[in-house]
């Protein structure tokens, strides 16, 4: 994972007046920790700053430019609108090149398995433990040809070389079973709860 240059200013205004303002310049407030320093509060710009987040995707690694001095932070959290869809706040640990960092990892399934199954992905990610610059994207999980009764469990994953699984081995991460028939779907409580309601408002008109 490359890291991508983001300008930032160090500000010394803080509260909601404060960030509402940045936001209205186009800006997003941010603030970085770690290594054992203050946080540092920073301004960043939203359209360069947003792009690179939706690139990068989850655990991105940016390399700030704070005034003059560069600093790779790894983002972990970010605020959303969640109406207008924009970022509003976001938190970033600092981190340094070759130090292993922990993260949570999305699972992306690729291909299909047999004909009338049904697919669960139990978990969505899992943690590892990997070099800060060196971060995965997403782990790839192949489900092409899987028969019904398949169950893939986290030790079975492929991890890119140095990254190290945290995520207990016998977590069950997909679950590979018989689609439901169409005769079972209508015997399911809730289809046989309807047609009793259904029963009693005809029997009360009558």
């Amino acid at each position: 994972m490359s890291a991508e240059k983001i300008a930032a200013e160090v500000r010394s205004e803080f509260g909601k007046g404060a960030a509402r303002r940045i936001r209205r310049e186009g800006k997003i407030p941010a603030v970085l920790y770690g290594h054992g320093q203050d946080a540092v509060h920073v301004t960043l710009p939203g359209h360069d700053t947003t792009m690179a987040l939706k690139h990068l995707g989850a655990n991105a690694l940016l390399e700030l430019d704070i005034e003059g001095t560069p600093q790779l932070a790894l983002s972990k959290a970010v605020q959303v609108d969640p109406v207008r869809r924009m970022i509003e706040h976001i938190d970033f640990v600092a981190v340094k090149t070759g130090e292993k960092v922990t993260v949570d990892i999305p699972i992306h399934l690729v291909g299909e398995a047999v004909r009338d199954s049904l697919v669960v992905t139990e978990h969505s990610t899992i943690s590892v433990e990997a070099e800060a610059t060196h971060i995965p994207e997403f782990i790839e999980v192949s489900i092409e040809g899987a028969e019904v009764g398949t169950q893939l469990h986290a030790s079975d994953l492929s991890l890119p070389k140095g990254t190290s699984l945290l995520t207990e081995g016998d977590v069950l991460i997909v679950n590979v079973s018989a689609a439901p028939t169409a005769a079972q779907m209508e015997a399911e409580p809730g289809a046989e709860a309807a047609e009793a309601e259904v029963e009693s408002a005809g029997s009360s008109e009558e």
